[in-house]
């Protein structure tokens, strides 16, 4: 169990914020529960039928009302608890990976190899979400406070872009601040915008024959394929720097002895920014478009998702950073340490482990990112926005790897959760009770975000990509 909430050995604070957070202590043993659950689940991108139900039936035994099927999305959601200004926003994830499937234990051991498994720590991170909802729905009830509080349940952040559609139908409007949180392997609050970001399937239509017999009868979707790749990586020599271009083949034809008719490269676009990133888009078409007209193919590109880089709000960011030292990083028993230390052997040991022990300076704002993207970029242009990570993997973790899909079904997930959800939990009290500083805060969003500011997402008007994790 976390430390009791007591600030450097002072008092507990008078504002009823310690009810709160001893609502989080209490349901402990619930929120281990439910995170090890959609651990189990591993469902991923718009098809997390169970994670979403379990996050919304436990929102609604807690008291909020909620709405699913959110932007033509099954598995989106929106609980609400309240009435009026202001309105707090609280993002939760629940989507997983394909094929990290993993048990918790300190080698690599598939429980079923193939199978999807949560090596972002997405299960962490909606749990959290929700133990700070109704923490604060606790602090409410004490203190008669007149505000409303919403969790917003975002499915396939892991490239799928749910917060994107949710954006496009207007789901964040009326919402004063929206903060979030991530699972990690070090402790601090975001200062990175990150990429803007364009996911894309480049599909090549040919012509087929019997490749021994009658070779010069058929067209090579495959050969337009490699021809497209090819002109991606020589322009990686020539792009701005800080973009980034990355692709796989999904399919090159069925059978070796058949000019493959079909071939399709899933291909995604980064830059620092959309000025940088739409003629980058632009170029990578031009570039299909060459392919398919030297091979005498055809070329199709679906935009199947996109993202924008991360408006930075700084004064959100003192807020949680203040939060943070408050709280501190998890405390952890004999036991997790000994799998931690177990974990950290396994890995690259870029950072010492003893980082574990403290919660990182906040950094000043940098102007450029740094290669992540996520669809909350999108989020922090339509709403002020401040997000966190708290210490919940191992030191020296890479992502979206075996070791953090063992970490995250374990107690250690359970107590990074726990000290998430009262770093939320905190933050939302002192915007509620201090209109000075959420006045600060939007003050400082307008002005970032310009008076001419529109917001428009690359995806256009398409649907969400429900199947582009199973294919």
């Amino acid at each position: 169990m976390l430390v009791p909430f007591v600030a450097n050995g002072a008092k507990k604070r008078s504002n009823g914020a310690e009810k709160a957070l001893a609502h989080i202590d209490a349901h402990f043993a619930d929120y281990d529960r439910i995170q090890k659950q959609i651990w189990g689940y591993a469902e991923v991108g718009f098809h997390e039928t169970r994670s979403s139900a379990l996050l919304q039936k436990t929102l609604r035994d807690g008291g909020f009302s909620v709405q699913a099927g959110m932007a033509d999305m099954p598995t989106a959601f929106v609980a609400e608890y309240g009435s009026g200004h202001p309105v707090i926003g609280i993002l939760a994830e629940f989507d997983a990976l394909p094929g990290l499937n993993q048990d918790t234990v300190s080698h690599r051991k598939a429980l079923v190899e193939g199978l999807p498994g949560h090596g972002c720590g997405h299960n962490l991170l909606g749990t959290g979400s929700v133990a700070a909802a109704l923490a604060i729905k606790e602090w409410m009830d004490f203190t008669g406070a007149h505000c409303t509080i919403k969790v917003f349940g975002t499915p396939a952040e892991e490239g799928g872009g749910g917060k994107v559609y949710m954006a496009r139908s207007g789901l964040f409007e009326g919402v004063d601040v929206m903060l979030d949180w991530h699972p990690g392997s070090r402790q601090y609050v975001y200062v990175n915008p990150w990429l803007d970001r364009v996911s894309m399937d480049v599909r090549f239509y040919g012509k087929p024959a019997h490749a021994s017999a009658h070779p010069w009868d058929g067209r090579s979707a495959l050969d337009a394929a490699e021809a497209f790749t090819h002109m991606i990586n020589m322009m990686r020599e020539h792009i701005p720097e800080g973009c980034r271009l990355s692709y796989r083949y999904k399919n090159g034809g069925a059978a070796q002895n058949v000019v493959p008719d079909y071939a399709c490269v899933d291909l995604g676009t980064r830059a620092p920014s959309q000025a940088q990133l739409r003629p980058l888009v632009e170029w990578v078409r031009q570039a299909a478009e060459g392919a398919a007209l030297g091979t005498q193919t055809r070329v199709e590109i679906e935009i199947l998702s996109s993202s924008m880089s991360k408006l930075h709000n700084r004064t959100l960011a003192t807020l949680l950073q203040e939060k943070l030292e408050t709280v501190g990083t998890p405390k952890w028993d004999e036991r997790e340490m000994q799998f931690a230390r177990e974990i950290y052997e396994t890995q690259s040991k870029s950072r010492p482990f003893d980082i574990i022990y403290r919660t990182l300076p906040l950094e000043p704002e940098m102007k450029y990112g740094t290669g992540s993207s996520s669809d909350v970029g999108d989020v922090s242009w339509c709403v002020p926005n401040g997000g966190f990570e708290v210490q919940t993997f191992i030191p020296g973790s890479s992502g979206h790897s075996w070791q953090n899909v063992a970490v995250a079904g374990s107690t250690i997930g359970t107590k990074g959760l726990v000290t998430a959800a009262k770093v939320l939990a905190l933050a939302a009290i002192d915007l509620i009770q201090k209109p000075a500083l959420l006045k600060k805060v939007q003050d400082e969003f307008n002005a970032k975000r310009g008076p001419d500011f529109r917001y428009e997402p690359l995806i256009g008007d398409r649907m969400p990509p429900y199947d582009f994790q199973l294919e």
